[in-house]
């Protein structure tokens, strides 16, 4: 292949003539894929190909629910039977082994992929969704009926059963806060159940009556059973007024907590390496403020496989030849193209004019159009059948208290060398969204503050290191252990949930919950064991060997954890001292 690069000018790709490994569909690829008779012999995917240990994640069979009754002979059989199960939605986008079955591959995917079903209720201002009911669809079919629901995650892919498993969220510390699980007012579990009551029953809980099982299931991790339906609290249709402000980030430290208290939606990215902040307000208006804007962000946007070959391709290049300036140059172009484009918000479905963006809040919650495309050729930037992103994706909670020592930290370490934190401008920057403490699950929020979403470059060779990786890794360790942060089950390298079990005052009454619904652990697998410290398991969360700390599957303690015949070796943090990261030695 001859070399090609790819940069952003303005808003035009310019790539070069190359060979690309073109799919023939646009469809997003399926997370099961089996090769037996009759979807057995199974093997699931994150939405990127590889989970974060880069572990196989194997099954006897999977399964596809379409009714409740469906979705409770396919617990009764796997008890019956004595299976690890595991409910896996029809992206997978969690990064760890949160929807691998135990059991040595003998285990059973239950996929919600062709479950769900949506109903509103107008007089209670509700509605009820099948475990599989995707975010748009949800807000569409709630604006038919004048409704709709306050926060979202950003990506509408998402799953409400996979939202709930994995405490998804929006920005916002206004009211009940962003967490979509503080909204729940009912939850139909699946769970395991003795032989003479049918290897398996349905518990129905309400909010106020059982919130000692509720407030486990609304961040359940998946280990308590199956998520069958999911009632939420609705609100009158409204729409949102959304602004982007680009500046330096010299007093970042104080504007994140008065932004957050300014607006019921905004957010802030931050991008260290080029001192830039951009602040988003965004707040509801009433709906007959004029204005048809929708969200249409573009990395979730169908693209070419060409352009993100290309631009993958840039990026390992630069990688191999050591070219973090390169990266600096790519990263403000791409920052200065997402800011001509209203950073894909359209003000009437086609083209951006200008800002304020004003829009229904079922067309500005939440985007994300690319994993349904039928255009051959084109897909998400991720998808695994082309060689494009393929990141680590990290997500931790900082509290407003901790927040301003925590930037000062990282602008020590740009003070040391601006280009090492380049990679984040290739990434859309550290995102900060607000997050409330929460009022109810036992794995929530437990303070205030900003939930940090960090990506940057991850090689598809296991063994390679990257440029400057002692940086994103003191980074990490900088947030775990000076700063308390705590992960976002459903992103995150393995290290990045070294500290869980000391983080939750209410682990224990959700284990209670847990031992009590599933007493075999038949929905728990050796992830969540370790990440729960399910007797004591978490002293094994880290997998000591060589190499193991350029994947997060350890924390350095000796050279052979990084790449030393590479020259990178264990060493001491720059700013955070007791950090350990593998830094590359000239």
């Amino acid at each position: 292949m001859t070399e090609c690069r790819v940069r952003l000018t303005g808003i035009i790709l310019i790539l070069s003539v190359c060979s690309w490994s073109t799919p023939t569909a646009g469809v997003a690829p399926p997370a099961v894929v089996c090769s037996g008779v009759g979807n057995t012999g199974c093997k699931g995917y994150s939405y990127q190909g590889f989970f974060s240990d880069r572990n196989d994640c194997r099954a006897g069979k999977v399964v596809y629910p379409t009714t409740e009754q469906e979705v409770i002979a396919a617990v009764a059989d796997g008890v019956k039977n004595g299976l690890k199960m595991r409910a896996v939605s029809k992206g997978s986008h969690s990064l760890p082994s949160l929807v691998c079955p135990g059991g040595n591959g003998t285990g059973v995917f239950i996929s919600t992929r062709d479950y769900k079903s949506i109903t509103v209720n107008v007089d209670t201002q509700s509605a009820t969704l099948d475990a599989g009911v995707r975010l748009k669809p949800f807000l569409d079919e709630a604006a038919r009926h004048g409704l709709t629901f306050p926060h979202m995650p950003y990506w509408a892919g998402l799953s409400i059963s996979g939202i709930l498993g994995t405490g998804a969220h929006g920005s916002g510390i206004w009211g009940k806060g962003s967490a979509v699980y503080e909204y729940v007012k009912e939850i139909r579990l699946v769970v395991p159940a003795s032989a003479e009551e049918g290897y398996a029953k349905v518990i129905n809980l309400v909010a106020g009556i059982d919130d000692e099982i509720l407030n486990a299931a609304r961040l359940s991790l998946g280990v308590l059973g199956v998520v069958s339906t999911v009632t939420l609290e609705l609100q009158p249709m409204f729409k949102r007024s959304v602004s982007f402000l680009s500046k330096s980030d010299v007093d970042i430290e104080t504007q994140v907590a008065i932004n957050a208290q300014r607006n019921e939606f905004g957010d802030v990215s931050w991008y260290p390496a080029e001192k830039l902040a951009v602040y988003r307000s965004d707040n509801r208006v009433p709906v007959r403020t004029p204005g048809v804007g929708v969200n249409q962000y573009i990395p979730f946007r169908p693209i070419p496989a060409a352009a993100v070959e290309a631009t993958r391709l840039s990026e390992v290049i630069d990688e191999a030849t050591g070219d973090a300036r390169a990266k600096c140059v790519t990263a403000a172009a791409q920052i200065s193209a997402l800011s001509l484009v209203g950073n894909g918000f359209t003000n009437n479905g086609i083209l951006f004019t200008g800002y304020p963006v004003v829009g229904f809040q079922n067309s500005i919650a939440t985007s994300g159009t690319c994993d349904d495309t039928n255009v051959a050729g084109s897909g998400c930037g991720w998808d695994r059948r082309f060689k494009g992103v393929f990141a680590f994706q990290n997500g931790f909670t900082v509290s407003f208290s901790n927040l301003p020592a925590f930037i000062r930290d990282v602008k020590a370490l740009v003070a040391l060398n601006s280009e090492s934190l380049c990679v984040f401008g290739l990434y859309a920057g550290i995102l900060m969204r607000h997050v409330k403490k929460t009022g109810s699950a036992y794995l929530g929020e437990v303070e205030e503050g900003v939930d940090l979403d960090i990506s940057y470059y991850r090689s598809r060779d296991p063994q390679a290191p990257r440029l400057y990786e002692d940086v994103t890794e003191e980074i990490e360790q900088m947030l775990l252990f000076k700063y308390n942060a705590r992960p976002h089950w459903g992103k995150n390298r393995v290290v990045g949930f070294a500290t869980t079990k000391n983080l939750y005052p209410d682990l224990p009454r959700f284990i209670k919950v847990k031992n009590q619904l599933d007493p075999q652990g038949l929905f728990s697998n050796d992830w969540t064991d370790k990440v729960l410290n399910v007797d004591g398991a978490a002293v094994n969360l880290q997998k000591f060997g060589p190499y193991c700390a350029l994947e997060g599957n350890c924390i350095c303690t000796e050279d052979i954890h990084c790449a030393p015949e590479k020259g990178y070796f264990c060493q001491a943090g720059r700013v955070y001292t007791e950090a350990r990261v593998c830094r590359k030695v000239k």
